[in-house]
This record gives C-alpha cells, structure tokens and sequence, in this order.
C-alpha cells in the first residue's frame, strides 16, 4: 500500500511540475536570457571602462611628460602642455579629469593666465563628483592666488569653512586668513592668528615656520 501511494504522489508531482512548466516555462526562458544578457553587457561595459581608462592613462602621461620636457628644453611658454591636460578634461574618467584640471591650472597661473587657472580651480572645488578633500584643495588654491588683490569678503567665504577642525588643509587656510587681515590693516588679529598657528603642534612645520616669522616682522 505504502508503495502505491509514493507512485500516486510522484506521479502527483511530476503532473503538477508538468503544469508548471508549461504554465511558466517561457517566463523561465526569458529571464534566463536576460540574465545571460546582463553578465554579457556588464562584462562588455568593464571592457570598455577598462580601454577608456588605458586611454586616458595614456594622454595623461603623454601631458605629463610633455609639461616636464618643457623647462628642459628651455621653453618658456607652457600653453601646449596645459592645452594637453585641458583636452583631458572633456571626455577622461573622473579621477584623471580632476588632476588635469589641478595640473592645467597650475600651468596656466605659472604663465600668468590667472583667470584660467582661477576657472580651473573653481570647477573642482564645484564638482560634487571630486573627493571632498580635493575640492578643499582646489578652493585652498583658488585663495592663495588671489590674496593680494581678491575681494576680501568672497576670499573669507572660501576659506573659513576650511578652517573646520576635521579639515585637512584648516593651518594652511588659517595662515591665508591671517595674511589677509595684515593685508586689511588688521594687524592685531593677524598677530593673534600667526601666534595661535607657531604654537599649534597640529599645523605643518612650513606652516609654524612661517608663522613665527611673521611674527618676528610684526613685533610678536
């Protein structure tokens, strides 16, 4: 009896797995083909990531290589090799864009071409896609270059949230702070910071050195 009912019960089965078969099998089929297709593309997609990223690699070293055979060579007009970084920028991946721009930027302020270097710097420091810690780099040197003559009150706007204790570059922009007040004629809140900063055992050593120099001049 137990045996004629294990038969009854497979034969059970094997009827309702027929049903469903029948039922579902073409769902089955189609996403097993839409899963065959999905590992295809994304193999497809890494391959081509994978030349973009080669190619980029590429011009970028070729920029590279270019800037630094320049002064080499005894030329003094960097323009094409800030153009070779600046054509980078277009269409390379994101982590090769953000240093062409850094390396263009830097290129261009050496040659005098302050409002390019400025653009440059300020489309890191704008780009949400960019490594927090960059973008501060890039509004650190956007400042710097602009101490001298930059509107007092737009250069306090960029440099004071750099100046956050979790901050990275907070001594560098804190020394800028600091010249920038000597720079307003506020030499007693200039004093203040510059003797805060060659104290500060956080800050860089460059950054003390400098600052108790300052302070020297400025009669401590």
């Amino acid at each position: 009896m137990v045996d004629i009912f294990d038969e009854v019960n497979e034969e059970l089965r094997a009827e309702k797995a027929k049903n469903l078969l029948l039922r579902f099998g073409g769902l089955i089929i189609a996403v097993c083909v839409l899963l065959v297709a999905a590992t295809a593309s994304w193999q497809a997609w890494r391959w081509w990531q994978a030349r973009q990223d080669f190619a980029a690699a590429t011009k970028y070293i070729a920029a590279m290589s270019q800037a630094e055979a320049g002064p080499l060579a005894g030329a003094v007009d960097q323009s094409p090799s800030a153009a070779a970084f600046e054509s980078l920028v277009a269409d390379a991946p994101e982590g090769y864009r953000t240093l062409a721009r850094l390396r263009a930027a830097a290129l261009r302020a050496q040659q005098g071409d302050l409002p390019a270097a400025l653009s440059l710097w300020d489309q890191v420091a704008a780009d949400k896609s960019v490594d927090p810690l960059i973008r501060d780099l890039a509004s650190l040197l956007w400042a710097e270059r602009q101490l001298e003559a930059g509107d007092p009150a737009l250069l306090e706007a960029r440099l004071k949230p750099l100046t956050a204790p979790d901050n990275a570059w907070r001594a560098m922009a804190r020394e800028q702070l600091a010249l920038l007040d000597l720079r307003q004629g506020r030499t007693d809140a200039a004093r203040t910071s510059f003797r805060a900063l060659a104290d500060d055992v956080t800050a860089p050593g460059g950054v003390r050195g400098r600052s108790s120099a300052m302070l020297g001049r400025l009669g401590g």
